[in-house]
């Protein structure tokens, strides 16, 4: 199992677009991925589920991924998160929400 803590970078946080990616991107994989904000836990495959936690920009998640794929599930997740879901913007050199 791993577990890692991740900031929401692009400007409008886990809304419709971004969480297709997310969901589609974590869908690859066999290993179970859930996703956690505010202490409350969701399937990270379900749409439904990314999107009812109403992540914004800047908000800290935690990802946990147990499962024979989860070293590439962490990787492909992580580089999904680091590049915005594909969103120009994010944050700026000024941005006090770093």
């Amino acid at each position: 199992m791993i577990k890692k803590q991740m900031i929401i970078k692009n400007k409008t946080g886990l809304h419709a677009r971004p969480a297709a990616v997310f969901v589609e991107i974590a869908d690859r994989f066999e290993s179970e991925i859930d996703l956690t904000f505010e202490g409350v836990t969701v399937n990270a495959k379900s749409i439904i589920g990314v999107l009812s936690l109403g992540i914004g920009r800047g908000d800290m998640i935690t990802l946990t991924i147990d499962g024979p794929d989860e070293k590439e599930a962490m990787a492909a997740m992580e580089e999904i998160v680091e590049n915005k879901f594909g969103e120009n913007g994010g944050f700026d050199e000024n941005d006090p929400i770093r």
